[in-house]
């Protein structure tokens, strides 16, 4: 018997293979009835060799939302390869407790938590599915033959022996908006019906295609795409014609992933992935003779005839040609991204523009034009001079409200303006122009002042100097905080910058701490004080003139009477107030502490304040009501945001906004809450029924923090938009009477137009117009967390983040006596 055994062993040996081979085989296939969950151990299914799966993807920085998507399994990436779509071509994204089912009829059907169906192919009759090590996920029908594919409704990559045919409305490779948000991008490939290879920029959201930046230009019914198993892609059309994409270079496929991507910037490249452990494992581009298309995108976009170009509005392109092929998109001086992770959104000043109020001398005082070499925006010329000299250039650009940028050739003594936005702006060696920015003057104190961090600091304390130090709180208490005030930072300066203002103070009168006046001085200035400007609860303000050789206009506030105790602080608020520099803020010069007379004296506004400017005979236009929203938006987020000791003002209203020579909006009478008495806060008493500006935690028994502020503001922000006062009593139509009340209900109702009536120019920016209504709305939020800070408020109002709808607040008086 032992000459058989061998015999027998094999036989059991080739029995176990066949088994194996049975099992495998068994899980290829997947069987109707079958379903897959973002977590848990049935969140995808396998190809036979393990490189790739389908199922759910956790989407990058945000645990709770998932893909459906293919992605290359045996990496550590996990990169993805195919995502499903909606109807409406946007990608699908489902939480965490959502289902994939392959129904018992045969169909493929994504649900979400509610059984509402989220994704489907729609192909019914399905027998079985399979995920191919291919990367291309089938249905098949009872005959073996494939129902639907992935590789038929492809995303932004295609792998190899995926083909595109021609016609094919679906097959197109639409990029991504950014590497992690898998949103519609800028970019679309198309094999077009006329047996041409397309590539188009995309005016996002949206499917409408600009000018083509390059084009196989082929014809052929039969064109397709073709990405052969030997790395190799080609467009080919019916009469032989080939046209070479990208090529794998002789590269072993055994050994490498591969994959070719329309990536975020428009360029369409191909990858490798070594599939060694020895090997170093990135994906990087596969570098041949053709290895990207365009191989300049900078340059191959600049010549569409609308949208930004290859990065966002007032940036520019440039292209690393070495073997790393990438785009960098950077913004020119005195400009910075809206948002440094999208960076198409592109770039804004970091300065006020000019008003075209300025005249030209003040305006030739206030910017001028800076060199930028080796950069060129084609696009946005609106006048052309010629002959002229570059002086000239520059000064008519200087002068000009609406110019941005000047180009100037010298071969030809001509001069070009551009207005903003810039767009299709690249960097190339071949640049024969001189192009010039118009920037603030480098000797500007307020320019340089006016660009701190706007970052949240966590350890900062918060000290209301508004009025709401006199809602609550004793006099021991308010003394405690002013004398630690007096030893606080300057706010908003950083160490190095503290060093600078220091060293320069002896050079530049703008920044120097305030000046110590004589009561005689001050009477002398003012007249013995015979001009009235205002008063209110903090004193009267009298117009002056200083003896100085500029002869400074100046503003004088005649503080009442003080309490003993709030004497004592006089100095310490002189301080805080004193130490604040910003470009939205009213600047105190100096202040007299003289006997018992108290009077601080700021810079003069020319154009008075807010309630003037707003409520007068006359409508002020639209663009100056933005920039003084803008404006308020800033100084506020100043004050909260960027000092070292939190301020908040507690009394914004527009008679604390103060107007210069420019309608630039400065915040007045900030930290000045200390200096009145305790029975001078009962005047907001009076205006509790109409709320005013009050936000509602002022009647109730709670903290009170900076987002009483954000409230005050939105009133402000609805005035500025619909050009009237929060309250009319006087007006027929009851239902408009409380402007936040009638704000709400245009806006549910989508008539914003209703809030504008007979404003032309706010009606022609009425996008602009709803949004500011919808910031507003966020900011009267009864519950104070659900208002947004003001950083959040001046991302809202520059377009920089979306705005989702606010919440209904139902009820603006149900928490007031």
């Amino acid at each position: 018997m032992a000459p058989h055994l061998p015999w027998r062993f094999l036989q059991f040996l080739l029995l176990l293979l066949l088994g194996v081979s049975s099992a495998a085989q068994a899980q290829v296939n997947i069987t109707l009835g079958s379903s897959l969950t973002p977590q848990g151990p049935n969140s995808s299914w396998l190809s036979p060799s393990g490189d790739f799966a389908f199922g759910f993807q956790p989407v990058e920085g945000n645990t709770s939302s998932y893909l459906l998507a293919v992605w290359f399994d045996k990496i550590p990436e996990k990169t993805v390869a195919w995502y499903a779509k909606s109807s409406q071509d946007t990608p699908v994204q489902v939480p965490s407790s959502s289902v994939l089912r392959l129904t018992a009829d045969g169909l493929l059907s994504l649900r979400n938590p509610s059984d509402g169906e989220v994704w489907s192919p729609r192909v019914p009759g399905a027998a079985y599915a399979r995920m191919l090590d291919t990367g291309d996920f089938r249905l098949f029908g009872a005959d073996g033959k494939a129902k639907w594919e992935t590789f038929d409704v492809p995303a932004d990559t295609i792998l190899p022996t995926q083909v595109l045919l021609v016609g094919q409305q679906d097959k197109v490779l639409r990029s991504r908006l950014i590497a992690t948000d898998y949103a519609n991008g800028r970019f679309l490939l198309a094999v077009q019906s006329d047996g041409n290879l397309v590539f188009y920029p995309i005016a996002e959201p949206t499917t409408k295609r600009y000018d083509a930046y390059w084009a196989s230009n082929t014809v052929g019914n039969g064109s397709r795409l073709v990405f052969n198993e030997t790395g190799r892609i080609y467009f080919t059309t019916t009469n032989g014609t080939q046209v070479n994409i990208t090529s794998a270079g002789g590269v072993s496929m055994g050994d490498f992933f591969n994959r070719a991507m329309l990536d975020p910037d428009g360029v369409f490249r191909q990858y490798l992935y070594p599939k060694s452990r020895k090997a170093r494992s990135v994906w990087s581009l596969q570098w041949t003779a053709v290895s990207s298309i365009p191989q300049n995108i900078c340059q191959a976009i600049k010549e569409t005839n609308a949208g930004s170009g290859a990065c966002g509005f007032n940036s520019y392109c440039s292209f690393d040609g070495t073997q790393n092929q990438t785009t960098v998109c950077q913004c020119p001086e005195h400009y910075e991204f809206f948002d440094k992770e999208r960076k198409y959104k592109g770039c804004r000043p970091d300065f006020e523009p000019q008003s075209c109020y300025l005249d030209e001398a003040a305006a030739v005082a206030k910017f001028e034009m800076t060199p930028i070499n080796g950069v060129d925006w084609p696009l946005a010329d609106y006048e052309e001079y010629s002959p002229i000299d570059e002086n000239e250039c520059r000064t008519l650009c200087v002068i000009d409200c609406f110019c941005a940028t000047a180009v100037f050739r010298a071969s030809t003594n001509t001069c070009w303006k551009k207005k903003l936005p810039l767009s299709n702006g690249n960097m190339a060696a071949d640049v024969d122009r001189t192009v010039l920015i118009k920037v603030p003057r480098s000797n500007n104190s307020e320019s340089q002042l006016s660009s701190g961090s706007t970052k949240w600091k966590e350890d900062k304390k918060y000290w209301i100097l508004g009025s709401s130090l006199f809602f609550g709180g004793s006099v021991l208490v308010n003394i405690l905080l002013g004398s630690i005030l007096l030893f606080g930072t300057y706010c908003g300066i950083s160490t190095t910058s503290k060093k600078k203002l220091m060293s320069s103070q002896s050079s530049s009168s703008s920044i120097l701490p305030p000046k110590i006046f004589t009561y005689n001085e001050l009477e002398k200035a003012t007249s013995d004080f015979r001009e009235v400007l205002g008063s209110g609860a903090s004193g009267t303000v009298y117009k002056g003139q200083l003896q100085d050789e500029h002869a400074t206009s100046i503003a004088v506030k005649k503080i009442g009477k003080l309490q003993q105790e709030t004497e004592k602080e006089f100095m310490v608020e002189v301080q805080t107030i004193g130490q604040t520099f910003h470009k939205n803020l009213v600047r105190l010069l100096g202040f007299c502490n003289e006997g018992t007379d108290r009077l601080l004296v700021y810079e003069f506004m020319t154009n008075g304040s807010l309630n003037e400017f707003l409520f007068g005979d006359a409508r002020p236009h639209w663009s100056l009501r933005v920039q003084v929203a803008l404006g308020v938006a800033r100084g506020l987020l100043y004050l909260h945001e960027e000092c070292s000791t939190q301020i908040i003002h507690c009394d914004i209203k527009p008679q604390n906004i103060l107007l210069d020579d420019n309608f630039m909006a400065k915040i007045a009478d900030f930290g000045l809450a200390k200096l009145l008495r305790a029975n001078q806060t009962q005047t907001y008493t009076g205006i509790r029924g109409t709320r005013g500006y009050l936000a509602p935690e002022w009647f109730k028994n709670i903290g009170i923090t900076s987002k009483v502020d954000v409230y005050s503001f939105g009133v402000i922000l609805l005035e500025l938009v619909c050009c009237r006062r929060n309250v009319e009593l006087e007006i027929a139509d009851e239902e408009r009477s409380i402007l936040t009340y009638w704000a709400n209900d245009c806006y549910r109702c989508g008539r914003i137009d209703l809030l504008v009536e007979g404003d032309d120019e706010a009606n022609f920016n009425i996008k602009k117009a709803e949004r500011f209504v919808a910031v507003a709305l966020w900011c009267l939020q009864e519950e104070p967390t659900m208002r947004p800070t003001m950083l959040k408020v001046t991302q809202m109002l520059d377009g920089a983040v979306q705005i989702p709808t606010p919440p209904d607040p139902s009820s603006f008086i149900s928490s007031l006596p």
